[in-house]
């Protein structure tokens, strides 16, 4: 059978998940249940205070190489953790250790609330209509792509379309694309290059038109602004909660309870089971259907705790942070000439993502140089080589703010920047100094970058590699 698929400029998706019986009950001991009804947005219930936030946050108070205090700009990557998500896991493991959903004691109990606990949590904080449509995955990854687009179509001779960008990283949404043939729609919520946050309710009117399913990709959406599934009448929704303050190595996936209903188990296992004889098996019925075995407790914790410290802050001030941010940043950068910014130059319709190229040095070096003094970013092509050949770009660096994030460190990655082209322009005039840095000089002759260090740094040497790949 054929069928077309329309994904955008992320990794494409068909999803099937994994995990446990839902409980729905509040946890012992731990960080109380989410009070926000199940049909809504969570709204914030404190004043933003981006000072506060930071004070919650031991990781930004350490300093990096040359005794330069840490400023992280790669939450687009992973974000850092508050002390209350490290609290509930490690509260977790000193008093409710247990297997969720198998021992009668106390503890698994305790634990099996904790689990359901947190599913309910995310429920509330996305507006699903019930904590079974919320499948826990070990990532977005495995949430989203568990049969690759490239290799069904192989399998299947299905047809793979895609929606094209457009000079400034917007979706050109072409309607005569999605056709009754259509299976499938996948878009991405933001673009983690360019910040792009495409018609993402219009896309999905399209699909539903011809009675496809519509997923979206959340990795980068559903950390940084409110999102309703309900609003966005998605049929799945996948994310990652370690872009969201939460543990690595859990991920969700939402679907509508009877989309989910309709896929059979991608891996099977205790705790997904309902009855098993020798001839055959059968299954429980969704979320359980896909969690196989010994469900990751601790971690749920973490991101139930995160959850509620993104509810009490208000996702609508945190986009409303995010967004003061990127304009800054778009200005700042705007200014220093031989600065190419990828994706559109003002924050309509776009997120906390800013990825740019510097004329003359490779993505690579400027990420060295910023190293230096103390700036975290993302370089390379980030998981999207079609999209930075679209954008006519080999490679990119990428700053993505978060809640923790001030003005000022925008004024750190613009400084930074600026020192990289002058540092640059110098070592490769031979002979000229490299320019004082930003700050103390402990950069000041520092051998730095492939043109300085000597051919055994040159591309494609295994270190910048692939970073030089096309």
């Amino acid at each position: 059978m054929t069928s077309e698929t329309v994904p955008l400029n992320t990794v494409p998706v068909n999803t099937v998940p994994v995990n446990t019986v839902p409980v729905n009950t509040v946890p012992v001991n731990t960080v109380p249940l989410n009070t926000v009804p199940l049909n809504t947005v969570p709204v914030n219930t404190v004043p933003y205070d981006v000072e506060a936030v930071r004070g919650d946050f031991p990781i930004l108070t350490r300093t990096v190489r040359n005794g330069k205090p840490l400023v992280y700009l790669d939450s687009g990557a992973t974000s850092q953790h508050p002390t209350v998500v490290l609290d509930a896991e490690r509260e977790y493991y000193e008093r409710h250790n247990a297997a969720a959903h198998r021992g009668t004691h106390l503890l698994g109990e305790e634990a099996t609330e904790i689990y359901e606990g947190a599913r309910a949590k995310v429920a509330a904080f996305l507006g699903a209509a019930s904590p079974d449509e919320i499948v826990f995955t070990k990532s977005a990854t495995e949430s989203t792509n568990l049969v690759p687009w490239q290799q069904l179509a192989l399998r299947t001779g299905a047809t793979l379309r895609w929606f094209k960008s457009l000079p400034d990283g917007r979706l050109d949404v072409d309607p005569s694309l999605v056709t009754s043939r259509t299976k499938v729609v996948a878009v991405t919520g933001q673009s983690n290059v360019t910040g792009v946050i495409p018609p993402v309710a219009e896309i999905g009117e399209l699909a539903h038109s011809v009675g496809a399913l519509f997923l979206v990709d959340g990795a980068q959406s559903v950390p940084h602004h409110p999102v309703s599934v309900a609003d966005l009448d998605v049929d799945f929704l996948a994310f990652s909660g370690h872009k969201m303050l939460g543990p690595l190595g859990l991920g969700v996936l939402y679907g509508k309870y009877a989309a989910l209903d309709a896929l059979p188990p991608f891996l099977t296992g205790g705790s997904m089971i309902e009855v098993v004889r020798m001839e055959e098996t059968t299954f429980l019925p969704p979320p359980a259907r896909f969690e196989p075995g010994v469900p990751a407790v601790s971690l749920a914790a973490g991101l139930g705790a995160a959850v509620d410290y993104l509810t009490a802050l208000g996702m609508e001030n945190v986009a409303a942070h995010e967004e003061s941010l990127t304009a800054h940043a778009l200005d700042a950068l705007r200014a220093i000439d031989g600065v190419r910014i990828l994706g559109p130059d003002t924050t309509k319709d776009r997120g906390g993502t800013v990825a740019f190229e510097v004329d003359g040095v490779h993505a690579h070096d400027v990420g060295q140089v910023l190293d230096e003094l103390g700036v975290a970013i993302r370089t390379g092509h980030h998981c999207a080589w079609p999209l930075h050949r679209s954008l006519g770009c080999q490679a990119s660096n990428r700053a993505s703010f978060y809640i923790y994030n001030t003005p000022s460190e925008v004024d750190a990655l613009a400084d930074g920047v600026r020192y990289a082209k002058q540092f640059f322009k110098a070592v490769l005039a031979r002979g000229d100094d490299p320019p004082e840095p930003p700050g103390a000089g402990p950069m000041k002759g520092k051998d730095i970058g492939p043109a300085a260090q000597g051919p055994e740094h040159q591309p494609p040497s295994s270190r910048c590699r692939r970073h030089y790949a096309a």
